[in-house]
Order: structure tokens, then C-alpha cells, then sequence
């Protein structure tokens, strides 16, 4: 593996460092014994200018694996409070993540913090040991970039490294650390920790570190004026401004985000607080999964015994979520009318995102409308009544949403009278097929308002996705230090719209023993 990470101090400046106590704990990734790479997403180096065609470099494994650091660098481990499964779950933090710093701007990417996962024991560990399994570490490596590929705001995954070093979960397993990305890693439970402490000074210094940092547009209420040439009552007026805009901006993130979710039927299974990204992204790949059949209340996380965190119910969790960011953010804000009134952007930017999203899937960028007087939009009822019967038969998602896109291309480009094998294909999902015949007739109907561009179908609707029998294999090989089928699910992941007809086999309907894997917290 060739990665070279840059040795001058200047950067790995740690914004987060600057916050001081009470924010984290100063401390070291503890080492891992003989570390070696599992993969490395030379996609992503590249993007940093990390990337080196020739050669490996030793000091980074080191680095990367927590056993060593470099000039610069300030490792940390945050600490946290937040609801879990919607109890008050207290103390937190960062139990197996620590902060290694922050890279310097990058004109791809922008700055971004470098968090090692599983890198050992930190105080917020709760009495557990702070490492991360190859199994867990190959599914967060490998999800989070094909959610990234798919355009969803999520952290990303540079690289997994790995130790002999026996690890116990339900059986013994070996170590492993992941590498992940992402602007910031501050939570909603970063608020909710100061708030239950009556800490409304660490709230302020949090408020103005979010703002100045990660959410400029919400300090647009300071014009010119320092907090020196402010009386008392202009600063408290100006937090509760700024707190209140704070709160809007991350309600329509995490909207947006919602909205991205159901849309490619992507369960996140432990939507706590506390893995809740202040800045709308996806975070913490635990107990996750994409769907195979569309079962709109499906439960991914085998802990979740009430299915809080059902498909369905993802909206109305992360609502459920911001209310108790909302809760945390009072002591600035202090009129419970303006909290309510942006939370109340909630609905409307998560019902507009998706749609959008559905519209795009069916082949249009813009609301079909029937040439009525009264110019109704068409795009609800038919995408309810296409949503309703592949519920009822439990119809594969990706696949369905695939192969209508290569029907739709080849209705528009075969000659009349000409067989239809895609749309035979598609027939074929269905064993109700009058009534999918009827729901396609109406589709087609709705093209003389305006065709779909089934081109842009084959852009949106991705071949390969990452079901779990996939992560699944390419587990049981990685055991045995054969990681080829890492290698090859992260190549269809990050071009997962690409046909790849040498993966064809990654694409296919998930083998029937793939209904009996259960994942849960530990996953």
C-alpha cells in the first residue's frame, strides 16, 4: 500500500484542541501488535494528496493504526452525553475513537478531522475495551463510501488496518482500526452533555466554536461587533439568535439527510442522539443496512426488540432527536416559540428533498402536472400506488428501481412491435402482474406530460449497493487475510452506477441464507 501523510505540524492543526476542558481527554491511541493493511481507499488519498503509486510507507500503517504519531498532532477523545433508544443514557463520549487532528485545507475536500476507530481505551470507554473487530471495521469501511457515492452526506472511510490481537465479542475476533473522515464529528450529544450539567458557559463556547467553524451562515446576526463591545443583554439577545439558527440549519440537514435515507432504503439501526451529526451527515456505521426486499418497516438493528429504529420510523426519530438538541439549546435560546419555529422546518425540507429524490428515481427533474385547471401533481399517487404494491409483494428495491430504468430506455430507443426482454425483466418482479401492468400504464401515460431520461435513470439508480450477504462474504475471507473481495465491493461502491460486467454476480438478488444474518450494536 502506497500513503504518505504529511510530517509538518502545520498540518494537523486540531480545531477541537482550541476548546480546551472540559470538551475531551488529551490522550494517546493505545498500539496494536504487528499491524498490517486491510485495504486502503486510494480514492480518497488521492483527494488528500496522500496517495503514492509506488512503494509503502511504514510510518503510515504505524500512524494510522494508533501506534505512533506524527509532529502536529493532538490526540483526543471528546466527551458526550445522549438518548439511547430514547432513555436518558448520561455520560458518553468518544469509548473507541480518538482525534488524531485535522488536516489542513484541501481543495477537494476542504479541512477535515482524522479519527482513528478502535484505537483503543479512552475515559468515556465505559468499562469496555475501545477496540473495533475486522468485521465491524470492513462494514463501516465499506458503507460509508458507498453512501458517498450515492451522494448521501456521510463521514468517510480512508483505510482499515490490522492486528492478530484477539478481540472478544459474541467469539474471539481479531482487531482492527478505521480510519474516518468527516468535517466535524460534533454530535447533538455534545449540547445535551453541557445542558444536563447546567454548564450554560460551555454551551456558549460550543455554540460559538459550531458557528465559526462548521456553520458560518447561522453567525450571520454578529455583523461587526466582538463579544467585548457587547453589553450583557445584546450578548444574550445575539446567542438566542444565533442558537435559534443553529437549530434551523441542523433541523434542515438532518431533514435532507432523512429524506436521502428512505430514499435509497438505507436503515440505520442506532439513531441515538449521540450519533447524531450536527452537520447533517451520516455517522457511525453499526447495526446499518440497505434493503433487499422493500418492507417499509423493516428493523435492521436485532437489538432493537421494538423497532424504534424501523425503517419507516427514521423520520420521525431524527424529529424525535432535534427535539431534544432543541431542549439542550433553551438556556440560549430561551422562547420555546422560536425553537418550535425551526423545528418546524423539519417537514417541509424532508417532504421537498424527497420527492425530489423519488422524482429522480421515476426519470424527472421536475413535478409532473396534469394540464388541468387545477394543475394537479401526478408524482405522489403514482409513486404511493408503485410504493404500495412493492410492499405488498416485498419487491427487491434495488433492483426493481435498476431495471425500470433500463426499461425505460429501452421503451424510448427499441423500434414498435419489437420484443421487450427489460421490461419482461421488470414484468417478472411481480406476481401480481396486472396490477403492475396498470401501474406501468399510467407511468407511460404520464410520459406525454414529459418523458422520464432514462439516461439519468442509470445515473441515479445504482446497480450495486451494499447488501449485507455481500459485506458478509467478504468478511468470512478477510479472516483468512484474504482481502480481494474488499478490493473488489469498494471498486462497485464507489462507481456503483458503472455496469461492471466482471462483478455481475455483486448485483444479483441476495442467496437465501442471507435472511438469517442478524446484525446488532456490536456489528
Amino acid at each position: 500500500m502506497g500513503m504518505q501523510l504529511p510530517s509538518s505540524p502545520l498540518a494537523w492543526d486540531n480545531p477541537f484542541f482550541q476548546l480546551g476542558a472540559p470538551f475531551f481527554t488529551e490522550l494517546k491511541p493505545t498500539p496494536l501488535p504487528s499491524p498490517y493493511w486491510v485495504s486502503v481507499n486510494q480514492a480518497l488519498a488521492k483527494d488528500l494528496g496522500w496517495w503514492q503509486s509506488e512503494g509503502t510507507d511504514d510510518l503510515a500503517l504505524q500512524v494510522l493504526t494508533g501506534n505512533a504519531q506524527l509532529p502536529g498532532m493532538q490526540p483526543l477523545a471528546s466527551v458526550y452525553s445522549g438518548h439511547q433508544f430514547g432513555v436518558w443514557a448520561g455520560q458518553l463520549g468518544d469509548g473507541r475513537a480518538i482525534l488524531l487532528g485535522a488536516t489542513a485545507s484541501n481543495p477537494v475536500l476542504g479541512p477535515q478531522e482524522v479519527q482513528l476507530k478502535g484505537s483503543g481505551p479512552t475515559p468515556y470507554s465505559r468499562r469496555a475495551d475501545g477496540r473495533a473487530v475486522l468485521r465491524s471495521s470492513i462494514r463501516e469501511y465499506l458503507a460509508s463510501e458507498a453512501m458517498h457515492a450515492l451522494g448521501v452526506p456521510t463521514s468517510r472511510a480512508l483505510c482499515i488496518t490490522g492486528s492478530d490481537a484477539p478481540v472478544w465479542r459474541e467469539t474471539l475476533e481479531t482487531a482492527a482500526v478505521v480510519t474516518r473522515l468527516a468535517p466535524s464529528f460534533l454530535r447533538f450529544g455534545h449540547f445535551e452533555h453541557f445542558a444536563a450539567r447546567g454548564d450554560v458557559e460551555s454551551l456558549h463556547r460550543l455554540l460559538r466554536f459550531a458557528l465559526s467553524h462548521y456553520l458560518p451562515e447561522c453567525a450571520s446576526a454578529s455583523g461587526h461587533m466582538t463579544s467585548l463591545e457587547m453589553e450583557a443583554p445584546t450578548k444574550t439577545a445575539l446567542a438566542a439568535q444565533q442558537a435559534t439558527e443553529l437549530l434551523q440549519a441542523v433541523t434542515q440537514r438532518t431533514a435532507r439527510l432523512m429524506a436521502h435515507w428512505q430514499a435509497i432504503g438505507f436503515c440505520h439501526g442506532v439513531m441515538n442522539t449521540d450519533n447524531m451529526s450536527l452537520l447533517g451527515l451520516t455517522l457511525d456505521y453499526g447495526p446499518f443496512q440497505f434493503l433487499d426486499a422493500f418492507v417499509p418497516d423493516h428493523i435492521c438493528n436485532h437489538t432493537d426488540s421494538q423497532g424504534r429504529y424501523a425503517h419507516d420510523q427514521q423520520p420521525r426519530v431524527a424529529h424525535w432527536n432535534l427535539y431534544r438538541l432543541a431542549r439542550a439549546l433553551m438556556p440560549l435560546i430561551q422562547d420555546p416559540e422560536h425553537a418550535q419555529g425551526a423545528l418546524e422546518t423539519f417537514e417541509p425540507e424532508f417532504e421537498a428533498t424527497y420527492w425530489r429524490l423519488m422524482r429522480a428515481k421515476l426519470g424527472w427533474q421536475q413535478p409532473r402536472v396534469e394540464d388541468t385547471k387545477e394543475g394537479h401533481a401526478v408524482d405522489p399517487p403514482i409513486l404511493q400506488a408503485l410504493l404500495d404494491l412493492m410492499a405488498t409483494e416485498g419487491t427487491d428495491y434495488p433492483i426493481f428501481w435498476r431495471r425500470l430504468s433500463g426499461a425505460v430506455v429501452e421503451q424510448q430507443t427499441a423500434h414498435p412491435g419489437l420484443a421487450s426482454p427489460r421490461l419482461t425483466a421488470l414484468r417478472d418482479l411481480f406476481l401480481d402482474r396486472p396490477r403492475f401492468d396498470a401501474w406501468w400504464a399510467q407511468y407511460q401515460r404520464l410520459w406525454s406530460l414529459a418523458p422520464p431520461d432514462g439516461q439519468a435513470m442509470l445515473r441515479t439508480n445504482p446497480k450495486f449497493v451494499l447488501r449485507n450477504h455481500l459485506a458478509e462474504q467478504a468478511i468470512q475471507r478477510a479472516k483468512n487475510k484474504d482481502f480481494s473481495g474488499v478490493t473488489e465491493l469498494l471498486h462497485v461502491l464507489q462507481t456503483p452506477f458503472d455496469e461492471h460486467p466482471e462483478s455481475e454476480t455483486l448485483a444479483d438478488f441476495p442467496p437465501e441464507w442471507a435472511a438469517s444474518i442478524e446484525i446488532s450494536c456490536s456489528s
